[in-house]
């Protein structure tokens, strides 16, 4: 799973609407669910589009879709998108879907709220083995709606080197934000810039949940962004912006956290799991460990980032669709793609087998028991990337300025 960049996904999710908008209207997808689409009998042809993130990803899905279609009978051609969003919105405009293909979490509740997608959920064996923050991430009015194909969490990132040129040690690592600050104020003393964040909801956001908070509700009907925990989240953020304990990565002349954290212009970062890849190809000498991110007001809080495997509404071969999907999330087959390309897997059944092959990424697994999903409303695409300009503005303005304006966007999003 590739880091995601909020603004890209934010247009591309506008995009993807306006398309899938256009094409609901006379199309079928508002009628039933599971409409007179199936195809009858005999061997399927299955279409699967996936956003790949590289090669081995490809390769990966490629081989284990082979594998499902000699043991099943059918056909499976694997076809890695260009551009996802705009591939699929051109799709579902042209009526002409494929059966299969990634859905990102950012964008699912835009795909499902036009019934673009048919919901299968429940109809894998064991669906319940998915992480339950997973299935919160892609059901929509309380419908499980696809399995998840793999996640990433946010964690703390630690570049040893300069940990120790501050004066510290494996014991001073934070768990509390009151030790985050006391570590970064030592880090700064020593002269080195303690933390890096990127400057959007998809990482500042991780306090916002640690304070007790987040943008909408539970179940996204309702508009939660002004908060006296979001407050509380901006405003310590804020205070480690305005006393040079945190930088964003633009301040370090970086394009992300990572890339700042590699080339040793921070000891601290706060990403995902993806963050190994590019440490491997770009900055392979540089030793850090990962550690769970700091508790806040409310305790433990992290975000999740995840794709699933949506199946079309209008596939006509639903049946041989969810045998693929339920072959691409066994656990064993999640394993395989886990060494093949990096991602952890979304069943809880997984769990031991990943962390006992993969002991560094414990950190990452264990933020699933606390972890949020993205907005899972539809709609919310311009409002989220409004509220990301104004965060690159959160040094010098007012936390509840901010809060009030996404929560008036977010109300006005939601038909409120």
């Amino acid at each position: 799973m590739r880091h995601p960049g909020a603004r890209t996904a934010a247009l591309a999710a506008v995009a993807a609407a306006a398309l899938l908008t256009s094409a609901a209207c006379g199309s079928g997808f508002d009628g039933p669910a599971g409409g007179n689409t199936e195809q009858s009998g005999g061997p399927a042809a299955l279409r699967i589009l996936i956003g790949s993130s590289g090669d081995a990803e490809t390769a990966a899905v490629r081989s284990a879709a082979g594998a499902w279609a000699k043991a099943t009978g059918n056909t499976a051609t694997v076809t890695p998108a260009q551009d996802l969003s705009q591939q699929l919105g051109q799709a579902f405009a042209g009526s002409d879907p494929p059966d299969v293909f990634y859905v990102d979490a950012s964008r699912f509740a835009d795909y499902a709220s036009v019934g673009a997608l048919e919901p299968y959920g429940d109809r894998i064996s064991d669906s319940g083995d998915f992480y339950p923050s997973l299935r919160t991430t892609f059901s929509h009015d309380g419908v499980f709606y696809c399995a998840p194909k793999d996640f990433a969490t946010l964690a703390l990132i630690v570049n040893d080197d300069l940990w120790k040129k501050a004066g510290l040690t494996g014991a001073d690592v934070p768990t509390t934000w009151e030790q985050l600050t006391s570590a970064a104020e030592r880090i700064k003393a020593a002269g080195v810039t303690p933390l890096v964040v990127g400057d959007t909801h998809e990482r500042i956001g991780a306090f916002m949940v640690q304070a007790g908070g987040w943008i909408t509700s539970d179940d996204g009907r309702r508009a939660t962004a002004d908060s006296a925990a979001n407050v509380t989240a901006l405003q310590y953020v804020r205070g480690l912006l305005k006393g040079g304990l945190a930088r964003f990565p633009k301040q370090l002349d970086a394009g992300w956290g990572g890339e700042a954290f590699g080339r040793g212009r921070a000891a601290m970062t706060v990403e995902g799991n993806w963050i190994r890849g590019a440490m491997r190809a770009d900055h392979p000498g540089v030793a850090y460990t990962v550690h769970e991110l700091p508790a806040g007001p409310a305790g433990k809080g992290t975000l999740s980032f995840t794709t699933c495997w949506g199946i079309a509404a209008k596939s006509r071969h639903k049946k041989q669709a969810i045998s693929f999907v339920e072959e691409m999330t066994r656990a064993g087959r999640q394993m395989e793609f886990a060494r093949a390309f990096g991602v952890m897997p979304s069943r809880r059944s997984a769990r031991a087998a990943f962390t006992g092959e993969f002991p560094d990424d414990t950190p990452f697994v264990n933020g699933a028991d606390h972890a949020h999903g993205p907005v899972n409303t539809p709609k919310m695409a311009n409002v989220l990337a409004d509220f990301d300009d104004g965060l690159q503005q959160l040094a010098s303005t007012d936390p509840k300025t901010l809060l009030a304006r996404l929560q008036k966007n977010t109300r006005a999003a939601l038909g409120d």
